[in-house]
Formats: C-alpha cells, structure tokens, sequence
C-alpha cells in the first residue's frame, strides 16, 4: 500500500476510535446511536450539492451496505450493553480482518501476498490479544463475547460490500453520502416508536456529543472507502482495526481503563503487522 494511503486509513482509525468512545460514553445506548445516525446525515447532506444520484446498478448494493450497517450497529449496541468497552471492542474489531480476507478471496477474487497476508493475521492476533487485557474472560462474559464475535462478522460483511459498491461506482464520496443518508434516520424513528414522554429532554443533555460521534464516523468511513479504490480490501481492513490500539488509549484516558502489560504487548504486535502491511 502507498504512503497516501496507509495515512488516510491510520488517521481513519483514530477517528473511528473516537466515535467509539463518543457512543461509549453516552449510557443510553439507544439515544445515542440514534444521534450518531443524525450526525452522520448532517455531516454528508451538504455533499448532495456535488453528488448526484448513484447509477441504478448501485442501488442493490446500497441497500444491502445499509441492511449489513445497521445489523452491525445494532449488534455494537447490544455488546456495549453487555459487556466492557476494552473488552467487546478489540474482539469485534480483531475477528473482522481475517473474515475479510477469507471472503475477499471467495467473492473478489483477491489473492494477498504473503506479506500482507502475514500483516493481516499479526494485526488480528493483536487486537483480539486485548481481549485479555482486562483478566481471562469468565462463563458471564460469554454473551458479551458472542455479541462481539457476532459484531465482528457485521464489520467484514459491509466492509466487503462496500468495497464492490465503491470499485463499482468510483465515487466514494457519492458512495458514503447515500449511505449515510439511508441508514441514518433508522435508529431515530426506532427511539420515536420505543420512547415515551419527552423525547427532546431525554437528547437535550447528550445531542451535541451524539452528533459530533456521528459525524466523526462519516468522516473516517468516507477516508477507508476512498482507501479501498486502490488497495486490497483485506489489507485495509487490517489497518483500519488499529483503531484499537487509539481505543485502548481513549479508554485509558476518559474511562480511566488501565493500559497495562497486556496493552502494551498487543499494541506491540499490532504496530507489527501495520509495518508489514506498509512495506
């Protein structure tokens, strides 16, 4: 991968480790994903003044992004509810590359060189080494893991779909703009259907932050879609789950998490396979 290109995606997973720790911090989940929603819609509705809209071939990939975005989402929220950040995180990011390549090689033909290959398999050992790093996992963590795991899987299937949707429509900022604008009000109108009372009260105290997170997202899911017009979606998924090193110091910083021996050695691993994956 080039220079231009290992940046955009680095700078794209500290951001998308950000929006992380945005939804993280907000402890009604389902408010705040659905503010994340709206802040990504606003973030890219002003891009309609320079896109237009996408080819009718493009349509079918679009729905099956947003139908794969938001069973991703809602599986994030249930491992948030179930689970500890610097837990379920670095497995549903850690399981993703390595299912990636898998079905980048069965449906997109991609074949990585050993090298990449390599820095693919070291970067999910990393990640998914943080799992530990708060102590062995016990039996009541278990479906937390599940809905990690389960996370996990969403990640890869709309990382590799919209990989084909933005080779298919060379226009990434097109492409990021009626996603976001697709699946953006769902988790609203879910809030509006579930919520009783005084909804503007409830969002009063946390819409500034839950827009911010959103479009934060935006812009770091924009960065790796530009990303994936030039490099093998395996690879750049693998770089993009470094995100978790920048998670696990977020977390160390707002959530006072301790960034112990374990962090520091899968941080280690995870630098590791980005170098192998740069060269």
């Amino acid at each position: 991968m080039s220079a231009p290109v290992v940046a955009a995606v680095l700078v794209a997973a500290l951001l998308h480790a950000a929006w992380n720790a945005v939804a993280h911090s907000i402890s009604d989940r389902l408010l705040g994903f659905a503010l994340i929603g709206l802040g990504g819609m606003a973030g890219t509705a002003p891009l309609l003044l320079f896109v237009g809209l996408p080819p009718r071939e493009a349509w079918p990939v679009l729905a099956a992004s947003v139908a794969a975005h938001l069973v991703y989402l809602g599986l994030l929220m249930l491992s948030y509810r179930t689970g500890e950040f610097g837990q379920v995180y670095p497995l549903a990011r850690g399981t993703a590359p390595w299912v990636v390549a898998l079905i980048g090689a069965v449906l997109l033909g991609e074949r990585l060189p050993p090298d990449e290959l390599a820095g693919v398999v070291v970067v999910s050992v990393g990640l998914m080494t943080l799992v530990l790093a708060g102590g062995v996992p016990r039996k009541e963590h278990l479906p937390a893991l599940l809905a990690a795991f389960a996370t996990g899987l969403g990640i890869a299937s709309y990382t590799v779909i919209d990989a084909y949707g933005v080779r298919l429509t060379q226009d990434p900022v097109g492409y990021i703009t009626w996603v976001m604008l697709l699946q953006g009000p769902v988790f609203f109108l879910v809030a509006l259907a579930r919520r009783r009372g005084n909804l503007w009260g409830q969002l009063r105290p946390i819409w500034r932050m839950g827009l911010l997170g959103g479009a934060i997202s935006a812009a770091a899911y924009g960065l790796v879609l530009w990303a994936q017009l030039s490099g093998a979606v395996a690879g750049i998924a693998a770089l993009r789950e470094t995100s978790i090193v920048f998670a696990a110091i977020l977390g160390a910083i707002l959530f006072k998490e301790r960034f112990g021996a374990v962090r520091v050695a899968a941080s280690t691993i995870v630098v590791v396979g980005v170098l192998l994956l740069a060269t």
